[in-house]
């Protein structure tokens, strides 16, 4: 039997529909807590997990300054203690992440000059994020005009950001 070969999917809203509109959609399950699902209490703890708004997402990338990056737990830790919640949902922090970013690329193609940074969110080891528009390549071009450095892959692991932790944004939780 040969071995299907594996095609890339382009995710992209319905026809009709942009990312600043799924950005901005309402949905009854975003902004909600919800208990911890069992399978993930070795993760997080028991308690409440938020499930965030793709809105307070947007708002909490655009506080991270030039040449500062945020991680994905940073974010995650920052919406769910403004929400009083124990965790925030990792699986739809990563898709409304996507969400931002794609919503911020439609900004700028309709010419707007202040859009949301998302290029600055990077994982907990600041290595760069293939998902975002236009992958490692875009994301990496538009930190080093910020002035960071980056240190190339090795094998299948992407960039990273070069003493990234010393570049790390930090949130005033007051």
């Amino acid at each position: 039997m040969a071995k299907a070969k594996s095609t890339k999917i382009k995710w992209k809203p319905k026809a009709g529909t942009t990312w600043k509109d799924k950005l901005h959609k309402e949905h009854p399950n975003h902004g909600s807590l919800r208990p911890i699902p069992p399978i993930w209490h070795k993760r997080f703890g028991e308690g409440t997990m938020l499930i965030p708004r793709p809105l307070d997402l947007d708002a909490l990338i655009r506080r991270v300054r030039k040449g500062k990056l945020v991680s994905q737990s940073q974010l995650r830790e920052n919406l769910a203690h403004a929400a009083g919640a124990t965790a925030t949902c990792p699986i739809t922090t990563g898709i409304f992440l996507r969400i931002v970013a794609e919503a911020a690329e439609e900004d700028l193609a309709a010419g707007k000059k202040r859009i949301t940074p998302y290029w600055r969110v990077v994982s907990d080891d600041g290595r760069l994020n293939e998902k975002l528009p236009g992958g490692i390549a875009a994301q990496s071009r538009r930190l080093q005009q910020e002035g960071l450095s980056i240190i190339p892959g090795k094998g299948k692991k992407p960039p990273q950001v070069a003493d990234f932790e010393k570049k790390m944004a930090s949130f005033d939780r007051s």
